[in-house]
């Protein structure tokens, strides 16, 4: 990675690579290296080389990419810290990982210093913003301390493909978080697959704002365009992402299927609210025009002469222009992962023209598994085995995993290790899935959270939820319980967004969760979307009750991790009660 970063520095010098919104902050590929360079010298005198380990905590801003790449230059391992992560946590991270330096900012300066003093290894803090404070140092002393004669190119030179690049700390969905180690052969093997599938241009932008402590985001936004030359712009502030859009108008954007679902629900509310009628039903008839494609498409049949001529007019009036508006215009590729996402989102954003599709991969492969050609994208799949993966289905239905982009192993967990890859090299993803003729997967559900009810049925509990969080743009989160049960229940959260905008509708005053979760109206739109949830299941699937909770799960609490997955153990025994209630008489 260190020589790939080279070789694009050399290349792209004069291009911009980092950037932040308004161009307040802006490096070109050239300024991108040298920083790299002090911050390596830097680290290298304090003390970091080879092999050790360095703790970055920072929100998604130039800063990181300079710490994490001076980092891999040196043949150090860099690790990102969660920015929800509470002391104890990074506490636990510190003392697994051994770091002597931890690189953060202002806004969790705190939390690092609670825990320095108890995690024996952690010597240095390193503060990007502000003054520093407690023995902590600024990022401009750190690279003033660049010991005289430092040979910056032999020691990148030195850097070896088995060398780990980073440790990816899972988000603890069941327990402590593991180490995924990852290696700099099996973050180039990752970068490789995915290029073949859609190969990134030079030209164009992308935006950072996912959490870097998650391999989606590492891979975009850090690897991608270490690999490609592309420009990234950093967005601090996840909730500000739709904002960012129409300045950096990306060609490439992911995200978690709940920023899909509400991207969906914010325009359908905006098109059922324009005060212009043949404005709305301009949209509308185009919408469902392309709908009419997308299905043609996915049925794997030529559209009509008539449909084929309907589309181009609705593409040419409204369809351009509504991705325009939203800053979707130079977009060429959507990708949508790390949870099921509902067909009907995938559907609406095909028929606008945004070509959104699933992929699959996990820590463990470097984020790398199957992905949908763009070409050939497929609904309802996860895509097929990207170049240089194999796939296997397990007799328990499990999918196994082989690649060059899979792990050497979990950190100080070799009992883990061993549990996850076998002999042959094959990772157990702990995915239950099914492969179809055309060598597509799908992928079922988490092995050991389906739902097994008391008569012994299967069922997903990941599918349930994804139908009623499609139901309704009020519906923000959903926990489907029913193992060992007669019947599945649900744990339901409101969407803090649509919340507000649906109470002001009905003239609800009272804002807060506790007033909304009580309100007859709320109720009756949240009941009114299980019902529709409930359509599309089978009837041994369908919620028979729900309980709609007066709080607002936030990533990184106590019922979602910072990627945004249900802790379904530590909610199950949180809502003992509630859950309980829903199966009394």
């Amino acid at each position: 990675m260190a020589e790939a970063f080279q070789v694009t520095v050399s290349e792209r010098s004069d291009q911009t690579a980092l950037r932040t919104k308004d161009d307040e902050f802006h490096a070109t590929w050239a300024e991108y290296g040298e920083r790299v360079r002090a911050v390596a010298a830097g680290l290298a005198g304090l003390g970091v080389g080879r092999g050790d380990t360095v703790g970055i905590m920072l929100s998604n801003r130039p800063e990181f990419h300079f710490a994490d790449t001076a980092a891999m230059h040196l043949g150090a391992t860099p690790f990102s810290v969660y920015n929800t992560s509470t002391a104890d946590q990074i506490e636990f991270l510190a003392a697994d990982a051994a770091n002597t330096v931890l690189v953060t900012e202002q806004a969790f300066l705190d939390a690092v210093l609670a825990v320095r003093d108890g995690v024996e290894t952690l010597e240095h803090v390193v503060v990007v913003d502000g003054e520093p404070r407690d023995g902590a140092i600024s990022l401009a002393d750190l690279e003033g301390r660049g010991e005289e004669g430092f040979d910056f190119e032999a020691t990148w030179r030195s850097v070896q493909p088995d060398d780990l690049a980073t440790v990816i700390y899972t988000s603890g969905t069941t327990g402590p978080p593991k180490g995924v180690q990852l290696s700099h052969a099996n973050i180039l093997s990752a970068f490789r697959s995915y290029d073949e599938i859609f190969r990134l241009p030079a030209e164009g932008g992308l935006i950072s704002w996912l959490p870097m402590a998650h391999i989606a985001e590492r891979n975009a936004t850090h690897y991608g365009p270490i690999g490609s030359g592309v420009a990234t712009t950093c967005c601090p502030d996840p909730r500000q992402v739709v904002a960012y859009l129409a300045e950096v108008r990306p060609i490439w954007f992911f995200a978690v299927p709940r920023v899909w679902e509400k991207l969906k629900a914010a325009m359908e509310i905006g098109i059922g609210a324009e005060p212009d009628a043949n404005r709305r039903q301009a949209v509308e008839w185009a919408l469902g025009v392309g709908q009419r494609m997308v299905a043609a498409e996915q049925a794997g049949e030529e559209p009509s002469a008539e449909l084929a001529a309907e589309h181009a007019k609705a593409e040419e009036t409204v369809l351009s222009a509504l991705r325009e508006r939203i800053g979707f215009d130079q977009l060429r590729w959507a990708h949508v992962g790390a949870a099921p996402c509902p067909q009907e989102t995938i559907e609406f954003f095909h028929a606008i023209g945004i070509p959104l599709a699933e992929l699959w991969g996990l820590s463990e492969s470097t984020g790398a598994g199957t992905c949908n050609p763009p070409e050939r994208i497929r609904i309802g799949t996860v895509g097929p085995a990207a170049p240089g993966a194999e796939l296997q289905i397990a007799e328990d239905g499990e999918v196994l995993l082989r690649s060059g982009a899979v792990m050497p192993g979990y950190r100080n967990a070799p009992e883990k290790t061993a549990e996850a890859l076998d002999d042959e090299g094959w990772l157990h993803t702990g995915d239950v899935g099914e492969i179809d003729p055309d060598g597509y997967l799908r992928i079922v559900d988490r092995k050991k959270e389906l739902i097994i009810n008391s008569a012994g049925k299967n069922m997903s509990p990941a599918n349930i939820e994804a139908k009623l969080k499609a139901s309704s743009p009020l519906i923000g989160q959903v926990c489907a319980v029913g193992d060992d049960r007669p019947y599945n229940v649900a744990l339901v959260v409101l969407d803090p967004d649509f919340a507000p905008v649906f109470a002001q509708q009905y003239g609800i005053e009272d804002l807060s969760p506790e007033a909304l979760a009580a309100a007859p109206a709320v109720l009756g739109e949240v009941e009114a979307g299980i019902e529709r949830g409930n359509a599309g299941l089978s009837r041994v699937e369908q919620v028979k009750k729900f309980k709609l909770l007066p709080i607002d799960w936030q990533p990184g609490g106590d019922e979602l991790t910072p990627t945004m997955k249900l802790k379904r153990r530590p909610i199950a025994h949180k809502y003992e009660a509630e859950i309980e209630a829903l199966y009394g008489e």
